[in-house]
């Protein structure tokens, strides 16, 4: 596909030579170029779709890279590739070798961070801020910043910090889900057109200095004068939080106006505070399926851009959470699910309407789910939190202090568990079970199939400690046909070499045992803790083989191999893991492969290949 200008767009000077007629023509061809190369791809297409004037205006104005602007998550910079001598490259975004799908500063100098979870973008952006001010290398620092994000509480740690008087600090609120300011009406978005008028600027700085030319009490009239206008303003706007934290509000103001939001950032630039510029969008722009249903559009694997993506068509490990979770809460009324902001991604879609009094989307706030959970169980409740492995990251904390140390039996439910695909690097779920497992307490199981996932659902209903219960993206591989027990392991065939697995990867070594002579499979049934009937069966054999979908450095294979190095038992003992590094993005097939836990590996690994 031809296009007259982007693929004129080497840098973001090329776009401060176009006029506005062009540049709406730009805007168009960079969602066209979106929509192409996502529904090839897949990737983040609502939320991109929605910043593309906002992210055009930006580069019309300021002067990346010495001016920084960063984008909270990454959701949001599709465009600002684009515009930064990335279009060639563009084709290839989440792909092995190619694009992030996120900012990467090794990547583009005009990406200065990396992004990748939520709610953190303030924070960075005015460590980069303070940074440059104390390197006296000027410019501003931008961050653009969904509603959403809003959910999450480092917003408000960062912008009680940042909101103390600097210049040449600015926030965008992209608004595209929920009104910040709902009583704002006609009138206040009317002063907002005329505020970033220049003859409204002028005659405002006319005024204030006239006053304070007048002696003995110009000063004073000053202030009273424009203390009285930021109370009209505030009583127009109903005030709002940003003020109170010490920025300058400006907005709202329509986030696909280019002109206008060209007129509110050059008003921001002029500002001698921390501005807030308050940006209304909508998610999806541009692409009918997309707008109508901007959920489903939020993050979407490959589809035909005129029949639009198809949803729910093959079930996965997801899905059967969800549904094993609305089969307990029919039975037992204790029953309650917990998300962040990840409803349908994390199959909770149906539960939310069976039994929304019993179901919490407390937003991006895995923190906070986490200790909610340990409140609702320690009266009785049964909850199961339902997060992705690398969020979950973030509530360490509380899972240690809030749960653990209390004992209450909250159910983890670690979606995205293992190696996640082309999301890369921030979102491959690979180090759950090394600092779940050290949680005093904590019991750690990793089903390989949907049957095996709902029965631990089930029995977890019973438990009186706190567990987590760890499962991949996607499909099941039902092509394997084998029964597990109760008991914390099973062992499939005899030899003297011993495979030890758990999860996804148990069956590539079922598979594998096909090509194999005098070799075994042991399978995890519970993770973590170890028990000591496991050290007895390994005696069995002489060489033992751990291969793990996670990180090795305090991964079970590294656990298990201490055990056996205590109890003095005399094997060899070799462990294919993921070798303390951030797994890029790639199709999980081909991670699986270069890591050595797809079949073929598991076999040559064994044969010492």
């Amino acid at each position: 596909m031809k296009y007259k200008f982007l693929s004129n767009i080497k840098s973001p000077d090329d776009v401060k030579k176009l006029e506005y007629s062009e540049l709406e023509t730009l805007c168009e061809e960079i969602r066209a170029c979106m929509i192409d190369t996502v529904s090839k791809n897949g990737g983040h297409l609502a939320s991109n779709l929605g910043t593309v004037e906002l992210t055009v205006a930006l580069h019309k104005v300021f002067d990346s890279p010495r001016d920084s602007i960063l984008f909270d998550v990454g959701h949001q910079c599709y465009t600002h590739k684009l515009l930064t001598g990335r279009f060639d490259r563009f084709s290839t975004i989440r792909t092995e070798n190619g694009l992030s799908g996120f900012m990467r500063p090794d990547e583009s100098v005009h990406d200065p961070f990396v992004t990748g979870h939520s709610s953190n973008s303030i924070s960075a952006s005015y460590g980069i801020y303070k940074a440059k001010t104390l390197k006296g290398d000027g410019g501003y620092a931008v961050t653009v910043i969904g509603d959403g994000a809003l959910t999450g509480g480092m917003v408000y740690e960062a912008l009680n910090n940042s909101g103390s008087g600097h210049r040449n600090f600015i926030v965008i609120l992209n608004d595209n889900k929920m009104s910040i300011s709902r009583n704002v009406g006609s009138l206040a978005k009317h002063l907002t057109v005329m505020r970033s008028k220049k003859s409204y600027r002028k005659f405002k700085h006319g005024i204030k200095v006239f006053l304070e030319k007048i002696p003995f009490c110009g000063k004073f009239l000053s202030d009273k004068l424009f203390k009285s206008k930021t109370m009209i303003k505030n009583a127009i706007y109903k005030s709002n939080l940003f003020e109170s934290m010490g920025f300058n509000y400006l907005g709202p103001v329509d986030g696909h106006n280019i002109e206008r939001l060209v007129n509110i950032f050059n008003i921001a630039k002029s500002e001698t505070r921390p501005v807030l510029i308050h940006a209304l969008t909508t998610k999806g722009k541009g692409y009918g399926f997309a707008e109508n249903a901007p959920q489903n559009y939020h993050g979407v694997s490959s589809f035909d851009v005129e029949q639009g993506a198809e949803f729910g068509s093959i079930k996965t490990f997801s899905d059967v959470c969800g549904d094993t979770l609305c089969k307990m809460a029919e039975i037992d009324k204790d029953v309650c699910a917990i998300t962040a902001a990840m409803t349908s991604g994390t199959g909770l879609g149906e539960f939310s309407k069976k039994y929304h009094n019993r179901f919490f989307d407390v937003g991006i706030a895995e923190e906070h789910a986490a200790t909610f959970s340990g409140g609702l169980a320690i009266k009785g409740m049964k909850p199961y939190f339902v997060v992705y492995s690398s969020f979950l990251q973030r509530a360490y904390d509380q899972i240690l202090h809030d749960i653990a140390v209390a004992g209450v039996p909250v159910r983890l439910c670690v979606d995205r568990a293992g190696i996640v695909g082309e999301d890369g690097e921030t979102h491959q779920g690979l180090f759950d079970v090394a600092f779940l497992s050290t949680v005093p307490g904590m019991n750690i199981y990793s089903p390989a199939s949907f049957s095996e996932l709902e029965n631990l659902l089930l029995k977890s209903l019973n438990f009186d400690f706190p567990c987590a219960i760890r499962y991949p993206r996607g499909i099941e591989n039902s092509s394997i046909d084998y029964r597990t027990t109760d008991n914390d392991f099973d062992v499939f065939g005899s030899g003297d070499n011993l495979i030890v697995t758990y999860g996804r990867v148990f069956d590539n070594a079922l598979v594998a045992l096909d090509s194999l002579e005098n070799t075994a499979v042991l399978k995890l049934n519970k993770i973590y803790p170890l028990s000591d009937d496991l050290l007895l069966e390994i005696k069995k054999y002489k060489n033992i083989f751990f291969f793990e979908e996670g990180i090795k450095s305090g991964g079970i294979g590294e656990k298990l191999g201490a055990k056996i190095l205590e109890a003095d038992i005399s094997v060899s003992y070799k462990v294919t893991a993921i070798n303390n590094e951030f797994v890029p993005a790639a199709t999980t097939k081909s991670s699986l492969q270069k890591y050595g836990l797809d079949t073929q590996s598991i076999i040559n690994t064994v044969k010492g290949e």
